[in-house]
């Protein structure tokens, strides 16, 4: 008979892809987790691993008892959560993966949870979209706030949430000249920090460059808006942001936000979720705290 923990332990290896960070998920030793691989494999008579030097994959028999264990996995998780809500509290954790554009709406999101659900754990994630596509996949996360024309359909239920306009935060004296706007086209002899060319921010911001003519001044790039902020607040360089993070964060001291213009894009904003029925408990509250936004 395969246990859940089995289970469990072949899911975190297939995620992982590697044994020292799979252990350290499921809070085991490398060497009591490999040990636990083998005897699965002795009990079962089949080769789950492919091994060398470093781990090489699973074998087509571990990646077709994996696919079927994340369901499994997922119905006792719902299980679990559901009983606690008969209990009348949601607890455990909630994993959400988060665009760097949309970490002021999160946070929003998560005060709102902590409210109605003082019990439950929220954690969120910031990467990239492709990342939080494949995490929703492997079951890494268990939702996903980010672009709504960067997710898949398939498996996937997707609730818009609202779309992502940009503005320049600036220092006062780089933009002195400047009233309440400032046009793409004007941007190109201001030095820049923007993020880094594999975030979906950056990739945007490029086309819209380029679709404009103008060759950007860059100089940085970061996997996050706190550096830029802070370096334009310092009076080096300027740097475009989501609107929604500076409305949520407020004036900055030693500079200004012009809102960009001509053209004036927007992009969709959403929340990705797997497909279950019935749903998880945790994601159902998600759902009811953002509703509570509107």
């Amino acid at each position: 008979m395969i246990e859940l923990r089995d289970l469990s332990i072949l899911s975190a290896l297939a995620r992982h892809r590697h044994f020292a960070r799979a252990a350290q998920e499921c809070n085991m030793s490398q060497p009591a987790f490999s040990m636990r691989i083998r005897n699965l494999e002795e009990r079962l008579g089949l080769s789950l691993v492919r091994r060398g030097n470093r781990f090489q994959g699973l074998t087509e028999e571990g990646e077709m008892i994996v696919r079927r264990a994340r369901r499994l996995l997922d119905e006792s998780r719902a299980l679990e959560q559901e009983i606690s809500a008969f209990k009348g509290q949601v607890t455990g954790v909630l994993t959400i993966g988060v665009v760097p554009t949309a970490t002021a709406f999160a946070a929003k999101v998560v005060n709102a949870l902590h409210e109605t659900h003082p019990r439950l754990l929220t954690r969120l994630e910031v990467t990239n979209a492709q990342a939080i596509q494949q995490q929703l996949y492997d079951g890494s996360l268990d939702a996903g706030i980010t672009y709504a024309d960067s997710i898949g359909r398939e498996l996937v239920d997707v609730l818009s949430l609202y779309d992502e306009g940009y503005v320049l935060m600036a220092p006062e004296a780089m933009v002195r000249d400047f009233k309440d706007t400032i046009s793409w086209v004007e941007l190109e002899p201001l030095p820049l920090s923007l993020l880094e060319p594999q975030m979906q921010n950056r990739r945007i911001l490029d086309r819209l460059l380029e679709e404009q003519g103008i060759r950007p001044t860059v100089m940085s790039e970061s996997s996050g808006f706190m550096s830029a902020m802070i370096m334009a607040r310092e009076g080096s360089v300027a740097t475009i942001l989501p609107r929604a993070l500076v409305e949520a964060l407020g004036p900055i001291e030693g500079t200004r936000v012009l809102r960009l213009v001509d053209p004036e894009p927007t992009r969709p904003i959403c929340l990705a979720t797997l497909h279950r029925t019935p749903d998880l408990t945790t994601v159902k509250v998600l759902r009811a705290a953002i509703e509570s936004l509107a």
